[in-house]
C-alpha cells in the first residue's frame, strides 16, 4: 500500500526524444546572435581553447555574422517558424502514434528551444523511466551526435531520479535509410522537367582535422553516398558545404563543385542533402538559393534541389524502423 501522504507516482512510460541541431527564435540579428553565441561556444563545435576563441567569437564573429545570417534565415522562414524547428516538431508528432502502448515522443534542440534538459524533465514528469535519445544525424560526428548526448548526460547529472537512457547510433548505412533516400530522390527526379547529368550529394562540412583525429563522419558520408549511388544506379558525386574559418575542411567543397561542373560539360544538376534529416538554413538557403545562383552563373542550364526526407511518409517510416529497433525490450 502506498501511504496517503506519499508523493504522486506517475504510471511508468517509455520516452523517445528526437533531437536536432537548433535554430534562432526569429530571423533577427539579436535572435541569431543569441543562438550563435551558444552554438559556437560549444567545445565540440569549435575545438580551440576558449581563451583563444572567445575573444574572436565575442568580437568579430558576433558583431558581423548575425546580421548576415538573419537575412539568410529571413529568406527561408516559414509561417510556423524556422524550417528546422517546424519539421522536427512535425516528425515528432507523426511518430507519436506509432509507438503505443506506453510510448511518448517529444522533440528538442541541442541549441535554442525547446532545450534538451527541459524536455527530458517533461518526459520524466510524465512517468518516463526509460528514454531513447535520438539525435537525427544519420552520420556520426562529435560536433553533432556527441554534443547532443553530452547535453543529455549533463541534464541527468542534475537529476535525483534518473531515467534509464539509450541513444540512437548512426544509421548512415541502414537499409531502411538508404531505401527511403533512394525512393525520395527517384520521386523528386520524376517530377523534374529535365534529366540531370549529375546528382550531387552535399553533406555538411567538417574541418579536415576531425578525420585525422579519428572522427568517422567522413567515412560515414562516403559510405552513404556509395550505397545511394548503387541503389539509384545513377552518377552521384559527393561534396561538403558550410565551410567556416581558415582551417582546411573536408572536400571537395559544394560551392566550388557547382561552379566547376559546367566547365566539365555538366549542364543539368540535381542536388540532394543526405546528411540532413530535415531541411534547414544550410539546405534551403545555402544550396537551393545560393547553390543555384552559383551553378547557373557558371554556365549551367538547369538546377534542382531535392528536399530532405523531412516528415514525408517514407521518412517517418524509416525513423519508425530505426527507433523501434532501439526500443526492443522496452516496447512491444
Amino acid at each position: 500500500m502506498i501511504p496517503a501522504d506519499h508523493p504522486a507516482v506517475p504510471v511508468p512510460a517509455i520516452g523517445v526524444l528526437v533531437v536536432n541541431l537548433g535554430t534562432p527564435d526569429a530571423p533577427t540579428p539579436s535572435a541569431v546572435r543569441r543562438y550563435l553565441a551558444e552554438f559556437l561556444s560549444d567545445r565540440r563545435v569549435v575545438e580551440l581553447p576558449p581563451i583563444l576563441w572567445q575573444p574572436i567569437l565575442r568580437g568579430a564573429v558576433l558583431t558581423t555574422r548575425p546580421r548576415k545570417s538573419a537575412h539568410a534565415y529571413s529568406q527561408v522562414w516559414r509561417e510556423d517558424g524556422s524550417p528546422l524547428a517546424a519539421i522536427t516538431r512535425a516528425q515528432a508528432l507523426a511518430l507519436a502514434p506509432l509507438f503505443p502502448p506506453g510510448g511518448i515522443v517529444d522533440h528538442a534542440m541541442r541549441y535554442g528551444k525547446p532545450a534538451i534538459a527541459e524536455r527530458i524533465a517533461a518526459l520524466r514528469e510524465k512517468g518516463c523511466d526509460r528514454i531513447l535519445i535520438a539525435p537525427l544525424y544519420p552520420q556520426y560526428c562529435a560536433a553533432t551526435t556527441a554534443t547532443a548526448n553530452d547535453a543529455v548526460f549533463a541534464a541527468l547529472a542534475r537529476m535525483r531520479w534518473q531515467p534509464a537512457i539509450r541513444t540512437l547510433p548512426p544509421y548512415h548505412d541502414d537499409p531502411a535509410y538508404i531505401a527511403a533516400l533512394a525512393a525520395s530522390i527517384e520521386t523528386g527526379l520524376a517530377a523534374l522537367d529535365f534529366t540531370p547529368d549529375v546528382i550531387l550529394a552535399s553533406f555538411h562540412g567538417m574541418p579536415q582535422r576531425t578525420l585525422e583525429q579519428g572522427d568517422p563522419y567522413h567515412c560515414h558520408c562516403q559510405k552513404t553516398a556509395r550505397l545511394l549511388r548503387d541503389a539509384l544506379g545513377r552518377d552521384l558525386r559527393i561534396a561538403f558545404q558550410s565551410r567556416f574559418g581558415a582551417a582546411k575542411w573536408l572536400g571537395p567543397a559544394t560551392d566550388a563543385t557547382l561552379a566547376a561542373l559546367p566547365g566539365e560539360g555538366v549542364r543539368r544538376v540535381a542536388v540532394v542533402a543526405p546528411g540532413f534529416s530535415a531541411d534547414c538554413l544550410e539546405t534551403l538557403e545555402e544550396v537551393a538559393i545560393r547553390g543555384r545562383e552559383t551553378f547557373l552563373h557558371a554556365g549551367g542550364s538547369d538546377f534542382a534541389y531535392l528536399p530532405c526526407l523531412n516528415d514525408s511518409p517514407d521518412g517517418i517510416e524509416m525513423l519508425r524502423i530505426v527507433l523501434a529497433r532501439q526500443l526492443e525490450g522496452w516496447l512491444p
